[in-house]
C-alpha cells in the first residue's frame, strides 16, 4: 500500500515540476550597450580590449535565471551574457542580469527567468530589418527558446541606435525604421501586445545623438515603455556604459517592465493602473499565461480520474467484503 502512495506522490511531484519549469522569456537585442561593455578596458598600447572580470552584486548568477546559449541550450546565466553571442567583440557587464535579478527581487512569485541574448555591437538599425541576418538569427533563437513548451515571451528589451548617429539620413529615418522593427517582431511572434522596453541613448558614435534620442522618445506605440539612459556614467571611450551605469539601467528597465505585471510588494492581485496602455499589457500577459497553460487542465483531470479509478480497483481487490456491504 505504501508503495502505491509513494508512486502517486512521485507522479504529482513530477507534474508540479513541469508547471514550475515554465520560463518567463525576455529577448535582449540591440548593439554593444545591450550586449554589455561594462568593465571592458582598451589597452592604448596594444589596442586589445579586456574585461576586468568584476561582477557587481546585482549581476551575480541566480539559479532562477537561465540563458539560451549559442548552442540553443538553456544554461544558468552569468556575465558576460553575450560572450558566446557577440563573439567578435570583448563583452562585459550589461543590463540583462541586473534586470532579471531585480524583477525576481521585486516580484517573489515571478518564477524562472529565461534570457535570450541577441545583441551585436556596432550594428545599424537597417541591419535589424526583417529578413536580414541579425533579424533571422534573433527569431531563430527566440523560437528555439519556446521549444518543448519552454515558456512564454514576456518582453523585448531593446537598446540600439548609437551607430545611427553617424549619418544624418540614418538619424532622420531612425524612428520609422525602429517602429517597423517593433511591429515586425510582434507580428512574427504573433503577439500584437508584446511589451517592449526601449532605452533612449546615453551616447553615440556620431554627431546626431539628439536626433536619434528624440526619435526614440517620440515613438507612440501601444505597450512600449522607453527608459532614458542619458546622464548615466560612461567608460573612458565616451560611448559605452560603465558597470555602475549598467546596474542602474538594468534596474530602470526592470521597474519599467514591472509596471506591466502584478505587484509583489503589496497585494499580488492588484495590478498597476498608471495608464490604459499598462493595464492592457497586464491583461495581455495574464491571457497569454492562461492560454499557454490551458492544455494542463484536461491533463490534470485525466490524471486525477486515473488515480481515483486505480485506487478504487486496488481497494476493491484487497477489501472485497467492505465494498460488497
Amino acid at each position: 500500500m505504501s508503495s502505491f502512495f509513494l508512486l502517486i506522490f512521485v507522479i504529482i511531484q513530477a507534474w508540479a515540476m513541469k508547471v514550475e519549469a515554465q520560463k518567463n522569456i525576455f529577448i535582449l537585442a540591440g548593439q554593444s550597450n545591450m550586449g554589455g561593455r561594462g568593465g571592458v578596458v582598451n589597452d592604448t598600447t596594444t589596442g586589445v580590449a579586456t574585461w576586468d572580470s568584476v561582477v557587481p552584486p546585482q549581476s551575480q548568477p541566480n539559479p532562477s535565471i537561465l540563458k539560451l546559449n549559442a548552442h540553443l541550450e538553456w544554461v544558468e546565466a552569468q556575465e558576460p551574457l553575450h560572450e558566446d553571442i557577440d563573439t567578435l567583440k570583448t563583452n562585459g557587464i550589461g543590463p540583462g542580469m541586473v534586470f532579471a535579478n531585480h524583477v525576481l527581487e521585486k516580484n517573489l512569485g515571478f518564477g524562472l527567468v529565461g534570457l535570450v541574448p541577441c545583441a551585436t555591437g556596432g550594428t545599424n538599425i537597417s541591419e535589424w530589418e526583417r529578413g536580414k541576418v541579425l533579424y533571422k538569427n534573433m527569431m531563430k533563437r527566440v523560437k528555439a527558446s519556446l521549444l518543448d513548451d519552454g515558456g512564454n515571451i514576456q518582453a523585448l528589451l531593446w537598446f540600439q541606435g548609437e551607430t545611427d548617429t553617424v549619418s544624418l539620413s540614418d538619424a532622420q529615418s531612425y524612428q520609422t525604421r525602429v517602429h517597423k522593427f517593433f511591429l515586425d517582431v510582434r507580428d512574427d511572434l504573433q503577439s500584437p501586445l508584446l511589451p517592449i522596453i526601449q532605452v533612449a541613448l546615453a551616447s553615440g558614435s556620431g554627431p546626431y545623438i539628439e536626433i536619434v534620442r528624440q526619435a526614440q522618445l517620440g515613438i507612440d506605440l501601444l505597450n512600449l515603455k522607453t527608459v532614458d539612459a542619458k546622464g548615466l556614467p560612461l567608460q573612458p571611450d565616451g560611448l559605452h556604459l560603465s558597470s555602475t551605469a549598467q546596474v542602474d539601467l538594468g534596474k530602470m528597465m526592470a521597474d519599467a517592465f514591472l509596471q506591466f505585471v502584478p505587484s509583489s510588494s503589496t497585494n499580488p492581485n492588484i495590478y498597476h493602473s498608471v495608464s490604459p496602455i499598462r493595464n492592457e499589457a497586464s491583461r495581455s500577459i495574464r491571457v497569454s499565461n492562461c492560454v499557454s497553460h490551458m492544455y494542463m487542465v484536461p491533463l490534470f483531470i485525466t490524471f486525477v480520474t486515473v488515480i481515483t479509478l486505480t485506487f478504487h480497483c486496488y481497494y476493491k481487490k484487497h477489501n472485497p467484503t467492505k465494498i460488497k456491504k
